[in-house]
């Protein structure tokens, strides 16, 4: 008895850009993406709405890619406080917001009817750990998988294997031109396009995603198969 990638169906939670979605259908997954916007690509394949309206539709994996994440990264615990500033009090909407983004992050990361799951996070302050209750994490770099940029990315992994670099790069020295290029992420001015082009997917580790967990899927659904 066999199984095929077609009868597994993956679930892309939070992006819109379709980058690891395509990764997993270019290598016969039923896969999908789900996001508030339409797809960037006009795939058929993206679902319009809140994830959490669709986490009852019989998937085998669920990967949320771009969760809201900005109020949960060390980076911007300072906004927390009225004007950046601790000594000014506590800012109410931005820890609503933050009450927010916990409750959507604990909900995903506990679809048990989901049962291999993966969420993306930052490097977390923590009052968002505390918030989020979040597992062990796996924290891996676009230069591991052949993408010249520095990003720390956290994963954490519900059934699924942590993901093993495949072109790991060497890191340029600090204060050269290259550096400067690889941190683009960090160094992104404000904007309105800001908060897309820093959660970009890169290619390599897309491509990994798929790969090594798809991988993983079929083996692991092949033997239960082959069990029952």
């Amino acid at each position: 008895m066999t199984i095929e990638p077609g009868d597994i169906r993956v679930l892309i939670g939070c992006e819109r850009s379709g980058a690891i979605r395509r990764q997993f259908v270019a290598r016969g997954f039923d896969a999908w993406s789900c996001d508030l916007e339409p797809a960037d690509d006009g795939s058929n394949r993206h679902i319009t709405g809140n994830l959490l309206d669709h986490l009852d539709d019989g998937w085998d994996m669920l990967a949320v890619f771009h969760p809201p994440c900005t109020v949960l990264c060390n980076s911007g615990v300072k906004w927390l406080y009225i004007d950046g500033k601790k000594i000014n009090g506590p800012d109410p909407q931005r820890w609503a917001e933050l009450e927010k983004a916990a409750a959507f992050y604990r909900a995903v990361r506990d679809a048990r009817q989901i049962r291999r799951r993966a969420i993306e996070n930052p490097v977390m302050h923590r009052y968002a750990i505390d918030l989020t209750k979040r597992g062990r994490t796996q924290f891996v770099q676009p230069w591991w998988f052949g993408d010249p940029f520095f990003k720390a990315t956290g994963l954490e992994l519900i059934d699924l294997p942590d993901l093993v670099p495949t072109d790991r790069l060497d890191p340029p020295a600090p204060g050269t031109d290259e550096h400067k290029a690889w941190s683009r992420v960090h160094r992104e001015p404000p904007g309105p396009e800001r908060a897309r082009k820093r959660s970009e997917s890169f290619p390599g580790i897309s491509a990994a995603v798929a790969q090594q967990w798809g991988d993983h899927l079929l083996a692991q659904m092949l033997a239960e198969r082959a069990a029952a």
